[in-house]
């Protein structure tokens, strides 16, 4: 720790932290990193690779000395346990909803001192989020949409995606399990999705490339004619990228959308 009791060397598990920091202008903070961290690309040239999203090199990250390591959700609990058992501090976040990611990036501003500037970040975010709804509202309409978060088993959207949809102009199909606390509870019949009649379909699948003929192979899916993809890093990590361009990509999805259906 430094004099002021900051911690001076983090290890990020996940990519949203790392981002966060590098906006805050506290990356001489990180020690090490996430294997699937892409934002900002300069992370993964500056940075050590310590982890995976549920994995981890204890000895690695050991050897670097942090003074706190940060995680996300209960997907890390068994990461998080061991590297307290091996003397660590440890602090793991399980942020899911809009508000809460806000939250937690002015958490870890005030983590690192860095209050101000975490203030600031929170206040561009929420201005790009009300821009986004405000350009939304002039849709003709709003777009039946369905997004899936996997594909075998059909998993749809987490929490913040679902809200980041209706911001960005859409009506989601199964409001009724966002928040639902895990992925197993949000696992839908493709026939129920195509019961409720999506006139856009939404995929991102992690560590995998969306191909949008399989999707409209499924049966009774076929006459869908919206079918989009948008990357991983871009909509399911719960930091930055999914407030910025995340929704930016969602936003503009939809608007073509509502404009083709006129």
């Amino acid at each position: 720790m430094t004099d002021r009791g900051f911690p001076r060397r983090i290890v990020c598990l996940t990519e949203e932290t790392t981002e966060t920091l590098y906006l805050l202008g506290e990356e001489a903070r990180i020690a090490g990193i996430s294997g699937f961290t892409a934002r900002p690309p300069e992370a993964r040239r500056e940075k050590p690779r310590v982890s995976a999203f549920t994995s981890a090199n204890f000895d690695r990250i050991i050897a670097l000395k942090p003074d706190l390591v940060i995680g996300f959700s209960d997907l890390q609990a068994e990461i998080a346990r061991e590297l307290i058992r091996r003397g660590l501090n440890v602090i793991v976040f399980n942020q899911r909803s809009v508000e809460e990611i806000l939250e937690t990036i002015l958490t870890v501003a005030r983590i690192v001192g860095a209050e101000p500037r975490g203030m600031a970040l929170v206040a561009e975010l929420r201005a790009g989020l009300e821009a986004i709804r405000t350009a939304a509202a002039r849709f003709p309409h709003r777009p039946r949409v369905f997004f899936e978060e996997w594909n075998d088993p059909l998993i749809s959207g987490i929490r913040w995606v679902d809200e980041l949809l209706e911001i960005a102009g859409g009506e989601t199909l199964f409001p009724e399990l966002r928040s639902c606390p895990d992925a197993k509870s949000r696992i839908v019949d493709p026939r129920a999705v195509r019961e409720r009649n999506p006139e856009v379909v939404i995929a991102s699948w992690c560590g995998r490339k969306v191909n949008p003929e399989s999707i409209r192979a499924r049966e009774g899916w076929q006459d869908i004619r919206h079918i989009y993809e948008v990357k991983s890093t871009y909509i399911l990590q719960p930091g930055p990228a999914a407030l910025t361009d995340g929704v930016r990509q969602l936003h503009a999805i939809l608007a073509r959308v509502a404009e083709q259906s006129q």
